[in-house]
């Protein structure tokens, strides 16, 4: 007996293809997924390790992640009913679409974001209606509004830009249109400002985060959203039973009472993210002001051929492309030793061009 077709809209779908991840990752220098480059807080360990020790693996984690959502309640000043944990904030992304979203139905996002809006609409069989953001990468409120959205996404700071949209800005997005805006803050750690406190002013804002840019905890897979107690109680109906694991809940919330030492980290990685962009823009890139911990490189020597060049160096960064505009590069700000390393080769290979 063949294997049964897949439904037709999945047939026809491409996939999100996530950045490469080496098979040898200690002699590569990896700024192409925007990892943090410091190790997790010690207390994660600490947390992890105890859990392993006294045999309660054998038990489910608690469905509601409780201790979890204290602990990002205490980091916000939200109450723990107003949040949601995820599989990292992608499987909140997720759980959002199918609760909101179903076939013939739009999901709006700006362009060019987050690659996975797309996949994540093309899933629920709906549209997918892209809003290109202008050449300052403002929103024009008018065509997210124009867009007929179920929910709308809006990659704050955003990807691969860097550039982000100040909190009331994001509120005028909010009250021009009829559905929910989803402010994905993935990068928000390395951000001035966030959109949090509009969950409380504007029903239709939601606020994602993830642990794994700003707390090093990429491996752990967790995350979380914050929205009104109301929505809370129906997306719980969505979620899976135990979407999160126990190691990854323990380890979450010792990072987040952790605010020192990812403070520490914060302003390591914001000191070289300033080094990494003006050394950049002295080379020829137009690269905007970065509120993530990468930066945008666009319009200088040739991207394909940098990319392949620092490729052949062990040197992993992101080339990424865009209909109508040119090829661009996506660093992600590493050690500074790291950074030294790739801008002493960027150097050399523009220099020998």
């Amino acid at each position: 007996m063949s294997t049964p077709p897949l439904l037709p809209h999945v047939e026809r779908m491409t996939g999100y293809v996530p950045g490469e991840q080496p098979r040898d990752p200690a002699r590569i220098i990896k700024l192409n997924t925007n990892e943090n480059p410091y190790p997790p807080s010690a207390k994660v360990a600490e947390a992890i390790g105890a859990a392993l020790g006294d045999g309660r693996l054998r038990l489910y984690p608690d469905p509601t992640a409780l201790r979890f959502r204290e602990a990002v309640a205490r980091r916000h000043g939200v109450s723990p009913e107003m949040v949601l944990a995820g599989n990292g904030s992608d499987d909140c992304l997720t759980i959002l679409t199918r609760a909101f979203v179903g076939p013939g139905d739009v999901l709006a996002y700006p362009t060019p974001s987050y690659v996975l809006y797309r996949t994540l609409a093309e899933i629920q069989g709906a549209r997918a209606v892209e809003v290109l953001f202008r050449p300052d990468w403002t929103i024009d409120p008018d065509d997210l509004a124009a867009s007929g959205a179920r929910l709308a996404f809006l990659a704050n700071p955003n990807s691969p830009s860097g550039t982000a949209i100040p909190p009331g800005a994001v509120a005028e997005l909010a009250r021009r249109i009829d559905c929910p805006l989803v402010v994905d803050e993935a990068y928000g750690d390395f951000a001035g400002e966030d959109c949090i406190r509009l969950v409380s002013e504007l029903e239709n804002v939601v606020v994602t985060r993830t642990l794994s840019k700003g707390l090093s905890l990429a491996g752990l897979r967790i995350g979380y959203l914050i929205a009104r107690p109301g929505l809370i109680d129906g997306l719980l109906k969505v979620k899976d039973s135990y979407n999160c694991d126990m190691l990854s809940l323990l380890g979450g919330s010792a990072a987040l009472d952790d605010e020192d030492y990812t403070r520490s980290v914060r302003d390591r990685i914001l000191a070289t993210r300033a080094r990494l962009a003006e050394a950049a823009r002295s080379l020829g890139y137009t690269v905007p002001e970065s509120h993530a911990n990468f930066v945008w490189c666009e319009g200088g020597p040739p991207a394909e051929e940098i990319y392949e060049s620092l490729k052949g160096r062990d040197i992993l960064v992101r080339l990424m492309r865009y209909p109508g505009r040119p090829a661009g590069l996506r660093i992600t700000v590493g050690t500074d030793e790291q950074i030294d390393r790739l801008l002493d080769a960027m150097r050399e290979i523009v220099g020998g061009r």
